[in-house]
């Protein structure tokens, strides 16, 4: 392949990199931000730095009959942009981020690159007092976020984060650029909302609509021992369901939290509640139920309502995922209720071998309004929700965590045929992974889409075991 290689090269302004030359090895595992870096070897990168670029690196792939891989930057735990042989198409230069006035009764939009991140759509909404359910992480970058379809803070108000995507640009397998909307290459579109990484195109650019702003956000929380988790999610989870969609609940199981005043190290339960309100008085309302815990004097932390902000929480969010850390993670909608799904895998968490390790699981992750969630491949499949990860720093624990997530999922999934959400599953568990992130037309219609936009496999799929 080394003699086509100036040809590309000639073309882009952006960087291209063979296998062999100096710097790969950098290059290659710079594409993940996980430690954890796959032994999978591209035979070239190219670094976009415009969409052009993006057209001519397919354009000279598909020429020569390499497959492609994308990565838009940010968190992929699986590192699925790695793959052996092919072209590796890297977004991460595609950065632009513009706000558009609203028009007509419309709302407000912001023009994005596939490369910007949670925390620069913040940086670049609140100023203007507007705002986007961006992901939970800062650094996830919105590309493989809103493909996957986008589980973002006040999701419960505003649903899936892709529900907000009103029109993309990619480049398809023919090279072409298109732009996809309700009303343009409508099934492209439809795909582009949920398919993830199996998406049969190059997305260079999203339209976003945006929010107004919450006038109030307040955070509030309670810490148990893991010992607890039963009564703990017996008596939250219903609370949670009956707040208003503004409130956003999640607990999360930690391998190891630190000494209190009441409490020696060890594995906890936190329950955190995050309001999203048109006012204070409304968001202080909204958290009442949360200091009436009928068990509060076992709390071994107690954190009052307070404000905070979307870099704030984002802040927060950046302590529990670390960067410079080995991951792995996975997922799970389940039929069954938390209490019942989190006292099960309780008992896994305290054994992880890295403290470092937890389980998240929000309460109604997503609106189930169906106005909210048309168009769209992406679906919630269960009544709850949990993902698992495991987070470790040394090299000779890899066998012992990755085992550990694979036997902790199991025990809320022992069959193995539970569904999950495509973003962070753990795709190289079994080959249907993937086809167990969506209903079964949703999967059909995929591949229906797949051949007709991709017909010769240009763009890699699923990655699979």
């Amino acid at each position: 392949m080394r003699p086509h290689a100036p040809a590309v090269a000639a073309d882009i302004e952006g960087t291209l990199i063979r296998r062999g030359d100096p710097g790969y090895e950098d290059a290659r595992t710079g594409q993940v931000w996980n430690e954890v870096t796959p032994r999978r070897f591209p035979a070239f990168l190219v670094r976009a730095a415009t969409e052009a670029d993006v057209v001519h690196a397919v354009t000279w792939a598909r020429d020569r009959g390499l497959r492609v891989s994308i990565r838009s930057g940010g968190h992929n735990w699986s590192g699925s942009p790695l793959r052996d042989g092919g072209l590796l198409l890297d977004l991460s230069g595609l950065r632009q981020c513009g706000i558009a006035p609203a028009q007509g009764t419309g709302p407000p939009a912001a023009m994005v690159g596939p490369a910007v991140t949670g925390q620069d759509l913040v940086a670049a909404l609140t100023p203007q007092d507007l705002a986007f359910p961006v992901g939970h992480c800062p650094t996830v970058a919105v590309g493989g976020f809103l493909l996957s379809g986008g589980l973002g803070w006040n999701s419960r108000a505003w649903g899936a984060s892709c529900a907000d995507v009103r029109e993309i640009r990619a480049v398809t397998a023919d090279g072409r650029t298109v732009t996809c909307s309700d009303t343009e290459h409508p099934d492209l579109f439809w795909a582009a909302r949920g398919a993830g990484p199996g998406f049969c195109a190059a997305v260079t650019g999203f339209r976003l609509a945006l929010h107004p702003h919450p006038a109030s956000i307040l955070t509030t929380g309670l810490t148990f021992p893991l010992a607890d988790a039963a009564r703990v999610t017996e008596w939250a989870e219903p609370i949670a369901r009956r707040l208003p969609p503004y409130v956003e609940t999640a607990f999360v199981l930690a391998a190891l939290g630190p000494p209190t005043a009441s409490a020696p190290p060890g594995p906890r339960i936190t329950v955190s509640a995050t309001a999203f309100a048109a006012s204070d008085r409304e968001a202080r309302r909204a958290l009442e139920p949360f200091a009436d815990c009928p068990f509060g004097e076992c709390a071994v932390t107690r954190r009052l309502p307070a404000p905070v902000s979307f870099a704030g929480l984002h802040e927060g969010a950046a302590a529990i995922w670390p960067p410079a850390h080995r991951y792995a993670a996975d997922t799970l909608w389940s039929p069954e209720s938390h209490t019942s799904q989190l006292t099960r895998i309780a008992d896994a968490v305290a054994r992880a071998p890295s403290g470092k390790s937890l389980v998240l699981s929000p309460v109604q992750p997503v609106s189930q309004d169906p106005a909210l969630l048309r168009n769209m491949a992406f679906a919630p499949l269960g009544a709850s929700y949990l993902v698992c990860y495991a987070v470790w720093d040394d090299p000779a624990d890899d066998q012992d965590n990755a085992r550990w997530l694979r036997d902790a999922v199991a025990a809320v999934d022992p069959r193995g045929d539970g569904a999950h959400y495509i973003a962070e599953t753990d795709l190289e568990t079994d080959p249907a992974r993937a086809r167990r992130s969506y209903t079964p037309a949703t999967w059909d219609r995929l591949q229906e889409i797949k051949t007709q936009w991709d017909p010769e496999n240009l763009f890699h799929s699923y990655l699979a075991p």
